[in-house]
């Protein structure tokens, strides 16, 4: 990669930067594919700390980052924190890091699995509705050829060749309202962070935000939970606990967000919300891999299909724009 954080003497670029031809998709994706690498961190660090503890944690070692970049950029936030700007801030920092979260872990304790994993596909209809209305993007050709394609990707990726296996009671239950709740609030996420970058806020001063604004909330859920502090073990075991949690805040973590929306600053909305896919595709392989959860003939042709639909898309950017 070529200037990925090309900042000029007046703060970071308000526009998108040229960068060895890789198109805006490509960075989406490479986020996304961090963010499959999450579970080999979290699932460690589960066994010292709450849910809530990790991810409190987590935006504390984050504000190692953003609290110098929002302190050296301060002056490009100038008269760009309008209503509309805070409340966008408001959504992808409550809404997309610490609700959606929370409604997405409280679904798997009250219904079916396989009914919330399969309303989670839904997520970039929401995007794509939103993005409509409220961004005033309209849709390509081929678009939904597209979507199709990623959707079924997706589906095979969870059910492989299998039907899910679920009745219709399945799809009534408070699981999985919360479930669409939370698909909901990750799909705006994506709008709102585009919304931002097109009111000319750098990326880096989004991703910053977007960790500082989530601390205040995630104290309170804390605090709520009473959930008790304790850590056991020798000093070595205790320095793998610290480093898994370094890793896990600055890769999946802050690397990741940073492709994330340097990649949403040159991208619509609609194409980079099929690009969030590489998620679950990226996530697949590392059960596989590291976990030992081989894949099925379904979920391989699943992953195809996902590549196989943010390399179109890439090819149809580039050559008609952004």
């Amino acid at each position: 990669m070529e200037n990925v954080f090309k900042f000029g003497s007046k703060g970071a670029t308000s526009h998108p930067i040229r960068t060895s031809g890789m198109s805006g998709i490509w960075y989406v994706a490479l986020g996304a594919t961090l963010w499959g690498l999450d579970p080999l961190f979290r699932i460690l660090l589960l066994k010292s700390f709450t849910s809530a503890q990790i991810v409190f944690i987590e935006h504390v070692l984050l504000a190692i980052y953003a609290v110098p970049v929002l302190m050296k950029y301060r002056r490009t936030l100038t008269g760009k924190l309008t209503l509309a700007v805070i409340g966008a801030l408001l959504f992808i920092s409550w809404g997309g890091s610490a609700i959606a979260t929370i409604l997405f872990t409280a679904a798997f304790s009250h219904g079916s699995a396989n009914a919330i994993l399969l309303l989670q596909k839904l997520q970039p209809l929401f995007a794509i509705i939103l993005a409509r209305v409220l961004l005033k993007e309209t849709l390509p050709s081929k678009f939904f050829a597209y979507i199709g394609v990623a959707l079924l990707g997706t589906y095979l990726l969870t059910f492989g060749l299998d039907l899910p296996g679920m009745g219709l009671k399945d799809l009534g239950t408070i699981s999985c309202l919360f479930s669409i709740l939370a698909a909901v609030l990750w799909g705006g996420s994506t709008v709102m962070g585009k919304f931002l970058l097109q009111k000319k806020l750098d990326f880096p001063v989004v991703t910053s935000l977007r960790f500082l604004l989530a601390l205040p909330l995630l104290s309170i859920v804390l605090l709520a939970s009473g959930d008790q502090w304790g850590l056991n073990g020798s000093s070595g075991e205790l320095t793998i606990i610290a480093v898994n949690l370094l890793f896990q805040a600055f890769f999946p973590g802050l690397l990741s967000m940073l492709l994330y929306y340097k990649g949403l600053s040159s991208t619509k909305a609609f194409f980079a919300t099929l690009a969030e896919l590489a998620f679950p595709a990226v996530g697949v392989c590392m059960n596989w891999l590291v976990f030992g959860q081989k894949l099925t003939i379904g979920q391989l042709l699943g992953f195809i299909l996902i590549w196989l639909t943010l390399w179109f898309m890439s090819r149809q950017s580039n050559q008609r724009g952004q």
